[in-house]
């Protein structure tokens, strides 16, 4: 089977057609269609079904292409590696970050990072935790920032932690919760759930850390915007980093509640999968995000 194969099939299959595939890859049409027609009789099955609108795969093709598709990646990746151990620091590194990391420690990195290492184009995305392990787990992304839970599966990931700061409860500009003075005060108030359901989420670890029950859920979101929103312009209750509540984009919209309980301890960490060998622009990257939470802390404290 060859390399030269199984990117024709990805390409015809990705773009539904063998013309745009025979463009993708600098190759006639022709030549396409032998290189995919071989392969077929190699493997004994039809991997496309042809028609006069273009090309979509058969049950067989669609396997192979999900399985061709990782191993391009990958072999991409190494030689990317490759490249990178002989000194030439070239290639993609993709980044998932959370809201904290994107506003306190990305712009630093991105800034001394590419600074020294211009050819390697950088691609960031901002997302929750949930979506950057799942990401993370279909190699999707080189390396996540973001809060590190307890229950992190150390035998799937490997971390390095950054820096630690804390969840505070935060209610919109002006709203008579800030009088409160304790969590207990603000049970029966609707608090806004970071996470995939109720069951989960910054404020029932904040409550059970103190001993008492989960409070309220108002709503779950999956998203710092639509807490943010939520949180900003309704009657609704929230954790968020406490560098973000007090950031003067948000400041504008919310209040810290000065309760007396200890707020929430968030740990943040550079994850990578253990399963992966992480390329020189990865160590790289992780190196100058110390950098960044050094710098970050440093200034917070001053």
């Amino acid at each position: 089977m060859k390399l030269i194969a199984l990117q024709a099939l990805t390409a015809a299959i990705k773009t539904g057609s063998l013309r745009s595939a025979a463009r993708q890859l600098g190759l006639s049409q022709p030549a396409v269609t032998k290189i995919i027609q071989e392969l077929e009789v190699e493997l004994g099955t039809n991997l496309l079904m042809r028609s006069t609108r273009g090309v979509i795969p058969s049950a067989q093709g669609r396997v192979l292409c999900e399985q061709a598709d990782k191993s391009l990646m990958e072999l991409s990746a190494a030689a990317m590696q490759v490249r990178q151990l002989s000194g030439q620091m070239v290639g993609q590194l993709s980044v998932g970050a959370v809201p904290l990391a994107v506003m306190l420690l990305i712009p630093e990195t991105l800034r001394t990072f590419s600074a020294t290492f211009p050819d390697i184009r950088l691609h960031l995305s901002e997302e929750l935790y949930i979506a950057q392990l799942q990401r993370l787990r279909q190699g999707q992304v080189d390396v996540a920032v973001g809060g590190i839970p307890d229950g992190l599966t150390s035998g799937e990931f490997s971390v390095e932690s950054l820096m630690t700061t804390q969840m505070v409860v935060v209610v919109r500009h002006g709203s008579p919760r800030t009088k409160a003075r304790s969590l207990k005060e603000l049970a029966e108030a609707k608090w806004v759930y970071t996470g995939a359901s109720s069951e989960e989420g910054y404020a029932k670890l904040l409550y059970e850390s103190h001993g008492l029950p989960p409070p309220t859920v108002g709503a779950v979101v999956n998203s710092t915007l639509a807490l943010l929103s939520l949180v900003g312009s309704g009657d609704f209750v929230g954790l968020m980093p406490a560098q973000i509540a007090r950031h003067p984009v948000c400041a504008q919209y919310l209040q810290v509640v000065p309760v007396r309980e200890q707020g929430l301890p968030l740990k943040v960490g550079a994850i990578v999968r253990r399963d992966s060998v992480a390329s020189p622009a990865v160590r790289h990257f992780i190196t100058h995000l110390h950098r960044a939470a050094h710098h970050a802390m440093t200034t917070h404290q001053a």
